[in-house]
C-alpha cells in the first residue's frame, strides 16, 4: 500500500474504531435511488377513484410483477384513492421501491372478514422499500358479525395494513397505516410443519456411532425417517423441535444422505435452531427416555422477517396494534407516531410478541427509538417475548396507560433516555434502565436482573417489588414531589439495593413505605420534606449516610421502624419540624434496631428516638441537638412510655452509649424508667448530656455518663 493511500485510509480506520464499529443497517436503503416509474392506470386497468376493487388490485399486482421482471427498481402511482379488493391483496415483489404520493390512499374494501391483508410481503420477498401514502382499513365500515369459519374466534383482530411474513431487507418510510380492524403493520415469520410425531412414531432403542440401530431399553428413537425434502428446506437449512409433550426436551439428531449413509450426530434441545448438513436427506431422533407413552413433538422450519426498518411513519386508529413484531430479527422502529390504538387487546402502539412460549416465533435484536406514543388504550410499547431490545429516546404519553411493559418471557432489554409522561413502567426481569424520566405515574419492577441507573421522577412513585433478594438495583434517582399527590418510594417483597436516591417535596401520604423482607441496603437515601402528618414507614434494612427531614406542616408523623427484622441507621441525619413532629419511632418485638454515628436535629419540641418494642437496641455515638424545647418533661431518647409503665416490658435489651445530647432545657436526655414491668437492665454508658438529665430504671447498668449544665 502506498504511503499516500495509507494517509488517506488511516483517519477512516481511526473513526471506525472510535465509533464502535460500522453502523447498523436495516433493510434496503440505497443512497442513489432509481427514479420511480409511473404505473399507467389505463394500461393495467387500475382505478384511483375508489371504484373497481378487483380490477384495481389485480392491475397493481400485474404491474408490479411485470415491471419487476423487466428490471424496474422503483414504481409509483398517481394521487387518488385505490380500493383494494376485500378478497385479495397487493403482493409486493423483491428488489423494488413502491412510492405513493402523500395524497394517495390504498383503501381496503369494506368486508366482514376476521382476517385480511392490504399489502403483503411473504417469504422470499427481499430488498423492498414502501414509501409514502396512506394504507387505510375498513374499521368504520366493517361487519363484525361474521366469521371466517365456524371454529374461528370471531374477534376480527387480524385485519392488517402491511403484513410481512419471512420477508427481509425492508424499509417502510413515511407511510400511514390507519383504521384497520387489527394491526397497522405486522412484522412476522412463517412456519412450516415438517413432521409431527405421536407415541407410535417411536420404538425402543438407540443409534450407534455410525448411525446404525442398536438395542437400548432406556432410550427411544424415531421409527421412520424424518424427511428433509420440503421445499422450504432447500433454501432455509434449519429445523427445530417444538411443542414437546411428555418427552425429554433434549435429544440427539442423526443425519443421513438419501442412500442411507450416515453423516453426523448433533445434540440439541427443544426450540434450538438445528443446522441441516448440506447433503442430508432425512434424520432420526434419539431421546433419553424408556417409553414414548403419551408423547408428542413437532419438527418445524421457522423463518422470521429480517433486517426491517420502519421510520418516519404513522400508525393510528387501529383496533389491535400500531405495529406488531411477531417473529423478526434486526428491526428498527424509529421516528414514528403511534397513537389512538383502541378496540381489542392488547391495544398497543408497538407489541413485540411472537408467541414463542406458545410454539410461535422468536424475536431478536429489536430497536424502538425516538418515537411518539399517545392516546393508546392500554400500552404504548410491549416487550412480551424475545431476546435483546433497545428502547431509546421515546415519548410515552398515553396517560393512564402502561408506557412500557417488559414481560416475564422477554430477556435483555436496554431502556434509556425515554420520557414516560403520565404512563407506567412495568418490567418483570432482565432489564437495564438508564437516564429515563417519568411524571405523574408509578412503576412496577419485579426482577431478577433489574438495574435502574439514573431516573428523574416528578409526582410519581418508584415502586419496587423484588421477586428475588437483590434482584433489583437502583442508583441515582431523583423524585420531585411538587403537588400534594401520592408519590415517592415503595419497597416490597424481597430486599433491594439503592444508592443516591433523593426524594424532595411533601406528598399527600407517605413518601417512603413498604414491607420488604429484611436486608435491603439504602446508601445516601435523602427524604426531604416528608409529610409530617403521615410520616414515613421504612422497610427493614441498612441505611447509610442518609437524611430524613420533615415538612413544616403537621406534627404527628414519625419516621417509623415497625416491621420485624433489622434496622441499621449509620451516618444518617434526622430532622423534625418546628411543630414538633417526631423523628425515629420503633415498635416491634421482632425488631433489631441500631442507630450509630447519626445526628438528630430538633427544631421544635419533640423526641429524637422513641422505642416501644424491640428484640435489641443499640444507640451509639450519635448527636442530639434539642435547642428549641418548650417542656422539661420531653424525653429525647426513651424506652417505653408513661402510659404503659404498668404493662409487661417489650424491649428485651438495649445499649445506649457514647451519645452527645444537648438541650436548651433541663429535659430528660435518656429515659428508661417507664420500660414496663420486669424490664431487664439496660446499659447506659459514656453519654454526654448537656443541660439534660437521666431518668433511668433502678436496675440499669450506668457507667461514665457526663452531665453538664449550661445557662441559657
Amino acid at each position: 500500500m502506498s504511503k499516500a493511500l495509507w494517509r488517506f485510509l488511516l483517519p477512516l480506520f481511526v473513526l471506525l474504531l472510535l465509533s464502535g464499529g460500522p453502523p447498523q443497517i436495516y433493510g434496503q436503503d440505497s443512497s442513489e435511488p432509481q427514479p420511480p416509474v409511473m404505473i399507467e392506470l389505463s394500461k393495467w386497468q387500475i382505478y384511483n377513484d375508489e371504484t373497481h376493487p378487483a380490477e384495481t388490485t389485480k392491475g397493481i399486482n400485474a404491474a408490479l410483477s411485470t415491471l419487476h421482471k423487466s428490471g424496474v427498481q422503483a414504481v409509483t402511482l398517481p394521487s387518488g384513492t385505490y380500493l383494494i379488493d376485500k378478497d385479495s391483496r397487493i403482493n409486493m415483489v423483491s428488489d423494488m421501491t413502491f412510492v405513493l404520493p402523500d395524497d394517495a390512499v390504498l383503501q381496503k374494501e369494506a368486508n366482514g372478514k376476521e382476517r385480511y391483508e392490504t399489502m403483503y410481503l411473504g417469504y422470499g420477498v427481499d430488498n423492498v422499500t414502501l414509501k409514502g401514502g396512506t394504507y387505510s382499513g375498513d374499521k368504520n365500515q366493517h361487519d363484525f358479525s361474521k366469521k371466517d369459519s365456524p371454529h374461528s374466534a370471531g374477534t376480527h383482530e387480524n385485519g392488517y395494513g402491511i403484513l410481512m411474513e419471512g420477508a427481509s431487507n425492508v424499509v417502510v418510510d413515511g407511510v400511514k397505516t390507519v383504521n384497520f380492524t387489527g394491526d397497522g403493520m405486522t412484522i412476522g415469520g412463517v412456519g412450516t410443519l415438517i413432521k409431527d410425531l405421536y407415541e407410535k412414531g417411536f420404538v425402543s432403542g438407540a443409534l450407534g456411532a455410525k448411525g446404525q440401530a442398536v438395542n437400548n431399553k432406556n432410550k427411544i428413537r424415531t421409527q421412520t425417517p424424518i424427511p428433509l425434502t420440503a421445499p422450504i428446506l432447500q433454501t432455509e437449512k434449519t429445523i427445530e423441535i417444538s411443542n414437546v409433550k411428555k418427552l425429554p426436551y433434549t435429544f440427539e439428531v442423526y443425519f443421513y444422505q438419501s442412500g442411507g449413509k450416515f453423516i453426523k450426530k448433533i445434540s440439541a434441545k427443544a426450540r434450538d435452531q438445528i443446522a441441516i448438513p448440506p447433503e442430508a436427506a432425512y434424520c432420526h431422533l434419539v431421546l433419553n427416555q424408556a417409553s414414548s407413552k403419551g408423547g408428542y413433538l413437532e419438527v418445524w422450519n421457522r423463518v422470521v422477517s429480517r433486517n426491517i426498518t420502519v421510520r418516519n411513519s404513522e400508525s393510528a386508529f387501529n383496533r389491535r396494534q400500531g405495529i406488531t413484531v411477531g417473529g423478526a430479527d434486526n428491526v428498527l422502529i424509529t421516528g414514528n407516531l403511534l397513537h389512538d390504538i383502541k378496540g381489542t387487546a392488547p391495544q398497543s402502539g408497538v407489541d413485540v410478541e411472537g408467541g414463542y412460549g406458545e410454539n410461535g416465533n422468536l424475536n431478536t435484536n429489536i430497536t424502538i427509538r425516538n418515537n411518539q406514543f399517545y392516546n393508546n388504550a392500554a400500552y404504548d410499547a410491549i416487550l412480551y417475548d424475545g431476546r435483546n431490545a433497545w428502547v431509546d429516546g421515546n415519548h410515552f404519553a398515553s396517560r393512564g396507560a402502561i408506557g412500557l411493559a417488559v414481560s416475564e418471557p422477554f430477556r435483555g432489554a436496554w431502556i434509556s433516555g425515554n420520557q414516560f409522561d403520565g404512563t407506567r413502567i412495568y418490567a418483570y426481569r432482565d432489564a437495564t434502565l438508564q437516564n429515563n424520566s417519568m411524571n405523574d405515574s408509578v412503576t412496577f419492577f419485579e426482577g431478577p436482573n433489574i438495574v435502574i441507573d439514573g431516573m428523574k421522577i416528578t409526582n410519581g412513585t418508584l415502586a419496587l417489588s423484588a421477586k428475588q433478594a437483590f434482584g433489583i438495583k437502583v442508583s441515582n434517582v431523583d423524585i420531585a414531589i411538587t403537588q400534594k399527590v401520592d408519590a415517592g418510594l415503595s419497597v416490597n417483597n424481597q430486599p433491594v439495593r439503592l444508592s443516591n436516591v433523593t426524594i424532595t417535596g411533601e406528598p399527600s401520604l407517605r413518601s417512603v413505605s413498604g414491607n420488604a423482607a429484611p436486608g435491603s441496603v439504602f446508601d445516601q437515601l435523602k427524604v426531604i420534606g416528608y409529610n409530617a402528618a403521615y410520616g414515613l414507614s421504612l422497610p427493614p434494612g441498612i441505611y447509610k449516610n442518609s437524611r430524613f427531614e420533615a415538612a413544616e406542616s403537621g406534627k404527628f408523623g414519625t419516621l417509623s421502624a415497625v416491621l420485624a427484622g433489622e434496622y441499621m441507621f449509620d451516618g444518617c441525619t434526622f430532622r423534625g419540624n418546628t411543630d414538633g413532629a417526631g423523628t425515629l419511632y420503633a415498635e416491634n418485638k421482632q425488631l433489631k434496631l441500631a442507630v450509630k454515628n447519626s445526628t438528630f436535629e430538633l427544631p421544635g419540641s419533640m423526641q429524637a428516638v422513641s422505642i416501644q418494642a424491640a428484640q435489641s437496641v443499640l444507640v451509639e455515638n450519635n448527636v442530639v441537638n434539642a435547642e428549641h424545647l418548650t417542656s422539661k418533661g420531653t424525653e429525647l431518647i426513651k424506652i417505653g412510655d408513661y402510659w404503659k409503665r404498668n404493662e409487661p416490658y417489650d424491649v428485651l435489651g438495649a445499649v445506649i452509649r457514647k451519645n452527645k445530647i444537648t438541650s436548651n432545657l433541663q429535659a430528660v436526655g435518656i429515659s428508661t424508667e417507664y420500660a414496663g414491668v420486669n424490664a431487664p437492665p439496660y446499659q447506659i454508658e459514656g453519654n454526654i448530656l448537656v443541660n439534660a438529665r437521666l431518668s433511668l430504671k433502678a436496675n440499669d447498668r450506668v457507667n461514665n455518663n457526663i452531665l453538664k449544665q449550661l445557662k441559657y
